[in-house]
Formats: structure tokens, C-alpha cells, sequence
């Protein structure tokens, strides 16, 4: 197989993955999508062991491909090196009040998807933590820090990007009250 017919199966799947994450989720303008990924995990190598500039790059653009004209924000997801802090656009981070920090993730520290969405962005913005209304793991890179309660795991036709495992998750309302409680089923 190669480079390149890989590459375009990477981003198909993205696309693929996060069109039926939309389609459960229920977001709306202005929510955040965190995403992490290692793309490490989609050549089928230890996490963090073999960062990839253009598997970083191609799952950042296809991701921007289907969120930016729903209004989506995402949240790109850096490596422990860096604390898992994410990278957005400073837009995103004013509107909900996350403050910034001064870190720029490159392949070594923060990782090439964190990378390609610093350098993708219109004017990036590095925070150390969000509560994202949905998530997608690619290759176990442990996002759920980054998700509002009450997390909820979504299925959806397939489980791998690559080689790496895929997880991912909306978010819903918490349920509180008792038995006379009356829940609105639009929110869960």
C-alpha cells in the first residue's frame, strides 16, 4: 500500500468519523470538538514513538474540512509533553473564558496533529484545559480530561483510523432530581 493511498484513507475515515460523531451529537455554532491524536498509533507503532507531519497535518485539515463551515470549534489535543494542553483558535478561547498559555507544540512536544492545527489555524491559541461538548480519540491518547460531564461513548461504523484505536464521545446533561423528576429527551 502506499504513502499516498494511506494518507487519502486517513483523511476519508476522519471525515468519515467525525460526520457521524455530528450526526449523534447534537452540536451546535460555538461548541468545541476535542480531538486527540497519535499519529504514532495510525502507522501501527507505540504512541508517541514515530510523530508524522503529513498523517498530523491530513487529520487536521479533514477535521477543518467538516467542522469550520458548521461553526465547530476544535480543540486539537497536544501530547502529555506538553500536559495535554490543546490548541484552538483564540476566538474559541475568549469566548469561554480559557486563558492562554505560552507553548507552541511541535512533533516532539505537543505532537504533529497539534503541530499541523498550530500552523493550520487563523490565529492559534494554546490553553491548558476545555469542556468540549464531544470528543475523538484516535489511538487511546486519553481526551475524556477535556469533556464536560456527564460523557457519553458513541459507536459508529467503524473503530480504527489507521491502525490506531478509535473512541468517541458526546456529552449530555446531567440528570438530577428523583422519581418526580420530568426530564426534557431532546438534552439526553
Amino acid at each position: 500500500m502506499s504513502e499516498i493511498y494511506e494518507r487519502n484513507t486517513v483523511a476519508k475515515a476522519t471525515e468519515q468519523a467525525v460526520t457521524e460523531l455530528l450526526d449523534v451529537a447534537k452540536l451546535v455554532v460555538g461548541d468545541i470538538l476535542v480531538v486527540g491524536c497519535s499519529t504514532s498509533e495510525v502507522q501501527k507503532l507505540k504512541i508517541g514513538s514515530s510523530p508524522d507531519e503529513s498523517i498530523g497535518s491530513s487529520i487536521f485539515n479533514s477535521l477543518q474540512k467538516v467542522l469550520k463551515p458548521r461553526g465547530i470549534y476544535l480543540a486539537a489535543q497536544c501530547c502529555e509533553h506538553l500536559n495535554r494542553a490543546l490548541v484552538l483558535e483564540a476566538e474559541a478561547a475568549k469566548q469561554y473564558g480559557y486563558p492562554r498559555v505560552n507553548a507552541v507544540p511541535h512533533k516532539k512536544a505537543g505532537g504533529s496533529f497539534a503541530t499541523a492545527a498550530y500552523h493550520g489555524f487563523e490565529n492559534p491559541c494554546v490553553v491548558e484545559a476545555i469542556q468540549a461538548s464531544a470528543g475523538i480519540d484516535i489511538g487511546d491518547t486519553l481526551i475524556g480530561m477535556h469533556l464536560k460531564s456527564v460523557a457519553v461513548p458513541v459507536r459508529i461504523s467503524f473503530d480504527h483510523i489507521g491502525a490506531a484505536h478509535l473512541v468517541l464521545a458526546r456529552t449530555r446533561p446531567k440528570s438530577i432530581g428523583g422519581e418526580r423528576t420530568i426530564y426534557d429527551s431532546k438534552l439526553g
